[in-house]
């Protein structure tokens, strides 16, 4: 069985796997954060929005009902999932190639979208900026955090785009109006 085919078998649960996925990432940068101290800085806290706008996309999608407007919205979900995460592999690597350097991130487009949201003054424990974007440069086994997250984006992106595909192509044994249009005229029927 293809991976493809193994998707569209199991759509609602490679759904909540990203769901998951993002809910780890997200629970590991408030560990990381609470228990050792790293900081956060506006593009990891723009990271984690987009992180918790994916799983509850994610989730929705998971909850829709079977048949054809569910397969549509699911689709759609997964289209705006691509979205997403192609929107936080570009904070991620913006947060590694250009504010990293800039010893500071005040008024940068993160700054400005984590502030005009207002979750900062919502939930501060998990929302609020607490570090410069140098200052938050820190890695894991070598590796930024920020590259793990854009890693992590890149995998929800092939998956959801391959959810979009799943959600969308007909599923095998589904009654093909073109096919049995065709099989009739080389029949007679």
């Amino acid at each position: 069985m293809t991976p493809l085919r193994l998707l569209q078998r199991h759509t609602r649960l490679a759904f909540v796997l990203v769901a998951l996925a993002c809910l780890a990432s997200v629970g590991g940068a408030l560990y990381a954060q609470h228990v050792h101290g790293m900081e956060p800085c506006p593009w990891c806290i723009l990271q984690r929005i987009v992180y918790l706008l994916i799983a509850a996309v994610a989730l929705l999608a998971a909850a829709l009902p079977a048949g054809l407007a569910g397969r549509l919205s699911a689709g759609l979900s997964a289209v705006l999932m691509v979205a997403l995460g192609l929107s936080g592999a570009a904070a991620a690597l913006y947060q590694h190639l250009v504010a990293a350097k800039l010893p500071s991130c005040d008024m940068t487009l993160a700054d400005r979208i984590v502030s005009g949201l207002g979750l900062d003054a919502w939930q501060p424990e998990v929302f609020e900026v607490r570090s410069s974007c140098a200052d938050a440069a820190v890695s894991l086994l070598g590796v930024p955090f920020e590259l793990w997250s854009c890693a992590l984006f890149g995998l929800v992106v092939v998956l959801s785009a391959g959810l979009v595909w799943a959600t969308l192509a007909p599923k095998p044994g589904d009654a093909d109006p073109w096919a049995r249009g065709l099989a009739g005229r080389k029949t007679g029927a």
